[in-house]
C-alpha cells in the first residue's frame, strides 16, 4: 500500500482519468472497474474498503489543519484559520498563508496576499475560475 493516500475525491478523479486513458487506447473500462483498479493500486482488496479508508477533504479542513495548494495558480502552504460547513460537501475556509502570494501577473505591479477566503467543494477546489479556466483555489490536506 502507498504510504501517502489520496483523498476520496482525488482517488475518484484518478479512476476517471484512468478510464479516459484506457478509452483513448481502445480499451473499454467501466466506471466500477476503474475504481477497483485504483483501490488495488493503493493496496485495498476492493473499492468499498478503499472508500471507507480514504480521507475525505472536508474532514481535514478543520481549524488549525495544514493544507497546501494553489491560489490563482500560485503554490502555497497554509494553516486553516476558520472552517465552516456549508452543506453538500462544501466548506468555507479562511487560510493563513505561510508566505505571501503575489496574485497579479503584471510585471510592474504586485498585490501580495497572506490570507485567503474561499468555499471549497467536495472535489477540493472552488467553483470560481480564472479566465484561463483554473479554479481560484485548489487544496490538498497535508
Amino acid at each position: 500500500m502507498s504510504t501517502s493516500l489520496p483523498t476520496l475525491n482525488a482517488a475518484k478523479a484518478e479512476a476517471k482519468a484512468l478510464r479516459a486513458r484506457k478509452a483513448a487506447q481502445g480499451t473499454a473500462l467501466s466506471h466500477g472497474q476503474s475504481l477497483e483498479l485504483i483501490a488495488k493500486k493503493y493496496g485495498f482488496r476492493d473499492w468499498n474498503t478503499c472508500k471507507a479508508r480514504l480521507p475525505e477533504l472536508a474532514k481535514g479542513l478543520t481549524t488549525g489543519a495544514r493544507v497546501r495548494g494553489w491560489y490563482l495558480s500560485q503554490p502555497f502552504a497554509a494553516t486553516v484559520v476558520t472552517s465552516e460547513d456549508r452543506g453538500d460537501g462544501w466548506t468555507y475556509v479562511a487560510l493563513g498563508l505561510d508566505y505571501p502570494v503575489d496574485v497579479v501577473r503584471f510585471d510592474s505591479f504586485s498585490s501580495m496576499r497572506q490570507r485567503v477566503q474561499a468555499v471549497i467543494g467536495p472535489n477540493g477546489h472552488t467553483r470560481e475560475r480564472t479566465s484561463d479556466g483554473q479554479p481560484h483555489v485548489v487544496l490538498e490536506i497535508l
